[in-house]
């Protein structure tokens, strides 16, 4: 997914501030159901990031469009966990693992089948 830097994604001095990396994948998480039709929100399924570990490696700038690529890195019953790169042309800006759990009714369960046929063409 291709977004662009716009000047609240930016501190003072044009750089994009450290959070927003986590905007950025969040959005890129949702359109991969958005451009299939289907919602992040299934009857009372949906998931919560469990734990993320992110490395920033090089800046974007105010005005920069920059390519989040999503890989599938493991799936289990109830959780999968995702690599998320974010790069400004062919230069890698930042990368997360993220763990995301499957919840209904406030509580882990199996990932139900309208969402493995999203998540499984992720993989490598």
């Amino acid at each position: 997914m291709k977004v662009r830097v716009y000047y609240e994604d930016t501190d003072l001095g044009g750089i994009v501030y450290h959070s927003k990396y986590l905007n950025f994948c969040e959005r890129a998480r949702s359109e991969i159901f958005f451009s299939a039709g289907k919602s992040p929100i299934y009857q009372g399924y949906h998931f919560v990031v469990k734990e993320i570990v992110a490395n920033f490696e090089n800046p974007a700038f105010f005005g920069d469009i920059l390519e989040v690529k999503t890989t599938l890195l493991e799936l289990k019953n109830a959780s999968f966990s995702l690599l998320q790169e974010i790069f400004k042309e062919e230069k890698r800006c930042f990368k997360m693992e993220v763990k995301l759990v499957c919840l209904k009714n406030g509580r882990p369960v199996k990932i139900p089948p309208y969402f493995l046929d999203l998540l499984q063409p992720l993989q490598n």
